[in-house]
């Protein structure tokens, strides 16, 4: 069919309609940027042709060149015959205004937290220039610890991942904004070995339960398994976390964390802990706030 396909298609709008039949055909999941066929489709169209990403309509009935059909249907072939997220693809992922390189040595960016950062904290840190000193857990792509930078103007951020390999995925980004100065990359795993303290500590570690990692489709299953899982419940890092932070953080510091789908589990498991649950887009369950001195148990 895709050789066909090469043969018998000739404009962006003949790969865009092949594509979202294609992506349907194979009923494809859709998790890591766009939740649809159809904008995926035009995404990857548009990212090969080196177009506007937010411009498709003037280049629907445009021709292509033999080597631009092949180039684009060649993706295409690859997303559906070996299930890729299309980010590994074109080797690009956006959070908000930012974009970030990524392959299969991180997960995709997709974490609430971005959202956050900023004048939503402003409750809990009344400027950015409050901020010094920042910590990014499990960093990945480091793509949280570069807005972390970008929000926080006085901040240097360090930023930790037990993986050498997505630690050099994250030097590429770094180095792509220009925050060699500013952002440290950190080979530990999780606290292990710190010694600064910070005024900000994020993190979005693994926190997918035994039950729904095996449960993951196709797609995720590309994603490094030890970025993606965390223990039977999926609290274990998190349990790490919430244990040593507080010795971590300054007076009035803040922590900020990613769990998921498990809100109940984590309050049942901590019942004298204030959660604070931040609104995102995802909803209010996904991201929490505590401070040094909830952490303590000192207000």
């Amino acid at each position: 069919m895709f050789t066909q396909a090469a043969q018998e298609l000739s404009t962006l709008r003949d790969l865009l309609r092949f594509a979202v039949s294609r992506f349907n055909d194979a009923e494809l999941f859709f998790g890591h940027g766009s939740d649809n066929a159809h904008d995926e489709a035009a995404y990857l169209i548009l990212h090969t042709l080196n177009l506007p990403l937010d411009t498709l309509e003037p280049y629907l009935d445009a021709k292509l060149l033999p080597q631009e059909k092949e180039e684009v249907l060649a993706l295409i072939e690859r997303r559906v015959t070996e299930r890729l997220p299309v980010a590994y693809l074109t080797h690009q992922a956006w959070q908000g205004e930012f974009d970030f390189y990524v392959d299969e040595r991180v997960i995709v960016p997709r974490s609430f937290i971005y959202e956050l950062l900023g004048d939503a904290l402003t409750p809990w840190i009344e400027h950015p220039e409050l901020v010094h000193h920042a910590l990014d857990l499990c960093t990945g792509s480091g793509c949280l610890a570069v807005q972390m930078a970008h929000h926080y103007p006085a901040a240097t951020v360090d930023a930790v991942d037990l993986s050498l390999d997505a630690l050099e995925v994250a030097a590429i980004n770094v180095e792509d904004y220009g925050l060699e100065e500013r952002i440290n990359l950190i080979h530990t795993d999780l606290f292990e070995g710190l010694e600064e303290t910070y005024d900000l500590i994020v993190s979005n570690p693994p926190y997918v339960d035994a039950e729904s990692v095996e449960a993951l489709p196709d797609e995720y299953l590309h994603e490094p398994e030890m970025a993606l899982g965390s223990g039977e419940d999926g609290l274990d890092a998190t349990r790490q976390i919430i244990l040593q932070a507080a010795k971590f953080l300054n007076p009035r510091g803040v922590l900020l964390v990613e769990i998921g789908h498990n809100r109940d589990v984590l309050e049942a498991a901590y019942p004298e802990l204030p959660f604070t649950w931040l609104e995102t887009s995802g909803g209010d369950g996904f991201v929490f706030l505590l401070t040094r001195e909830q952490l303590l148990g000192e207000e």
